[in-house]
């Protein structure tokens, strides 16, 4: 769309495995029509990557603000780390990477698990916005979102925490559940030990799972056996998305 809505803003979500955009609905949290969704590009350069977030802005021909997420920790919008994309992005000026291939707009790059979180505090359940809440998101890797009465602690990170002679997202994300052909049960039982070490870290009040599995939580969320309730995400793989929409108009630059 030519015309910007000053209720309507525009999410990416760039993932390990593909690229997802659309039109948000600021008010509601819901996406405005389908998502466009295009395979994230081998090596996932960040030239390569933006491109492929050109595409997407430009099929729905939005010509407003884009807010967009990485698979990195964000550090006044240089990208310090590289989860599932290629190393070349440690150290990215996204700013001037995005500006490049999206021309002069105002552009917000953040965290993708701290775009869900966002996204949760504000459309997603109670849960959310009172107390400590640990929000992880499972795909890919494991994302992780902390948030205290709503505030959110960026770049945490926890999926690359040490896990045995692994890392946790290595032992437990939704793709090794895949790749290793878990039933759900037995994927619960390894979820569950990482989140156990996660609340015995920050004694959260509520664990919130989000990503496409936490479509299925009853398939193993009734397996785990933590202290504080778990919830599934409200905005499940569409957090992202949202999140990042909401940042862009907030104007939140980690």
């Amino acid at each position: 769309m030519s015309e910007v809505h000053s209720e309507r803003g525009f999410g990416v979500d760039i993932g390990g495995s593909g690229v997802k955009g659309a039109i948000v609905d600021l008010a509601t949290g819901q996406l405005v029509g389908e998502r466009k969704k295009i395979g994230t590009p081998q090596p996932a350069t960040p030239d390569a990557v933006a491109e492929v977030v050109r595409e997407i802005v430009d099929w729905f021909e939005w010509t407003g603000p884009v807010g967009i997420t990485v698979p990195s920790v964000v550090k006044h919008q240089i990208t310090r780390t590289a989860a599932n994309i290629d190393p070349q992005w440690i150290g990215a000026d996204v700013q001037a990477l995005f500006a490049k291939h999206l021309g002069t707009r105002q552009l917000t790059v953040l965290n993708d698990a701290d775009a869900a979180g966002l996204a949760e505090v504000t459309y997603g359940p109670d849960e959310a916005r009172s107390g400590s809440a640990m929000l992880l998101t499972f795909g890919t890797g494991i994302g992780s979102a902390l948030l205290m009465d709503g505030q959110l602690y960026p770049n945490t990170e926890l999926g690359h925490m040490p896990f045995g002679t692994t890392e946790a997202e290595k032992w437990a994300s939704s793709a090794v559940r895949e790749r290793e052909d878990l039933s759900y049960k037995e994927w619960a039982k390894r979820v569950n030990g990482v989140m156990h070490l996660y609340e015995r870290l920050f004694f959260p009040q509520t664990f919130i799972v989000g990503g496409g599995i936490s479509r299925k939580a009853e398939k193993w969320v009734p397996y785990l056996d933590v202290e504080a309730p778990v919830i599934p995400a409200k905005l499940r793989n569409e957090a992202g998305i949202i999140g990042a929409a909401l940042a862009v108009r907030d104007n939140v630059r980690p």
